[in-house]
């Protein structure tokens, strides 16, 4: 249990409609009447954004995350299979868990788990990844417009747009955020 007065961004509480992360607080105290805490709060599982009130000085079950380096296996009919780098330990998530991240993730990639009581909760991934062109069409002469973008199709079958030089072959960074492209590898 922790206070509502200790509580900072980036913590995890374990309420009884589910696991969230706080994604911000704030202590209010008004003139008239009991101070309070204001959080927003997201859900680790379904990724909704609540904003919650509490009393100030309530105690929340606090919920412990741990975050730690998995290598991406293969992929089946069960799911998304993952490896603990430390203990080797092998882990299936659901496709529907995995979320849009699977557009990012290729054989052998390193991500980061969240374990919440030793069950993975999640996937998070670096904030750019290197990914190979599977597809792209050739640039039409005179289309040298500046600024100019085709679309790509990825290894992972992801499709951004990039600038017309790129071609089948070519591996570039892609922004994880935004699914954007940023540049070559």
């Amino acid at each position: 249990m922790v206070s509502t007065n200790d509580v900072k961004s980036g913590m995890a509480l374990d309420l009884p409609d589910g696991l969230f992360l706080i994604v911000e607080q704030q202590h209010v105290k008004p003139g008239k009447g009991r101070a309070f805490v204001r959080m927003k709060l997201k859900n680790l599982v379904t990724g909704a954004v609540v904003d919650r009130t509490f009393r100030a000085d309530e105690n929340v079950p606090q919920a412990i995350i741990d975050r730690r380096d998995h290598q991406f296996l293969y992929r089946d009919d069960m799911g998304y299979h993952f490896m603990n780098l430390e203990t080797y330990a092998q882990f299936a998530i659901a496709e529907e868990d995995v979320g849009e991240a699977a557009n990012y993730i290729t054989d052998g990639a390193t991500v980061m788990l969240p374990l919440y009581e030793g069950n993975p909760i999640g996937v998070e991934l670096p904030a750019s990844v290197a990914l190979e062109v599977a597809m792209a069409e050739p640039a039409v002469r005179g289309d040298r417009v500046s600024g100019a973008t085709k679309p790509v199709t990825l290894e992972t079958g992801l499709v951004v747009q990039a600038p017309l030089f790129i071609e089948a072959g070519d591996t570039i960074k892609v922004d994880t955020r935004s699914g954007t492209y940023i540049s070559r590898a």
